[in-house]
């Protein structure tokens, strides 16, 4: 069987996640949406954009380690994948180290991160919640070496 194109994993990612909104309230597509153009605006690969579409939808539970290993998608795509999924429990050194251990997963992390970190996407939430993302999305960056400090 040929691999999925990318077009082919936009569509299976915003079906899985079809009923999803994120923390404002909003339609879960747009996130995955701004981080695949995130990742192309970045010079990233059809693999990396691939993996941009689907790198929340393991941890989200809206498609299976099960669905991702029999995916017709190349070993790259899913290893990306794989790294971008954090696991119950783990702390954000582990994580960052599996990223930064994954070639290419910086990337999409980057992109993930300026999106999850867009001062007009965190002013809808309230105070508490907007200090502890921006918190965690700052040390996210500090770990994969994303900040000029």
């Amino acid at each position: 069987m040929p691999n999925l194109t990318v077009d082919q994993v936009e569509a299976i990612a915003r079906k899985a996640h079809a009923h999803q909104t994120d923390k404002a309230g909003r339609p879960y597509a747009e996130h995955l949406q701004a981080v695949a153009d995130g990742v192309r605006d970045r010079g990233g690969t059809g693999e990396q954009i691939a993996a941009a579409w689907l790198h929340d939808a393991v941890e989200d539970g809206v498609l299976s380690r099960e669905w991702l290993a029999a995916a017709e998608l190349p070993r790259r795509v899913k290893d990306l994948v794989d790294a971008m999924t954090k696991r119950p429990g783990e702390d954000a050194e582990s994580y960052a180290g599996r990223i930064l251990a994954t070639p290419g997963a910086r990337l999409v992390k980057e992109a993930d991160l300026a999106h999850n970190a867009d001062p007009d996407r965190l002013a809808l939430l309230d105070e508490p919640t907007r200090t502890r993302l921006s918190a965690k999305y700052a040390t996210m960056r500090r770990l994969l070496g994303l900040t000029a400090g």
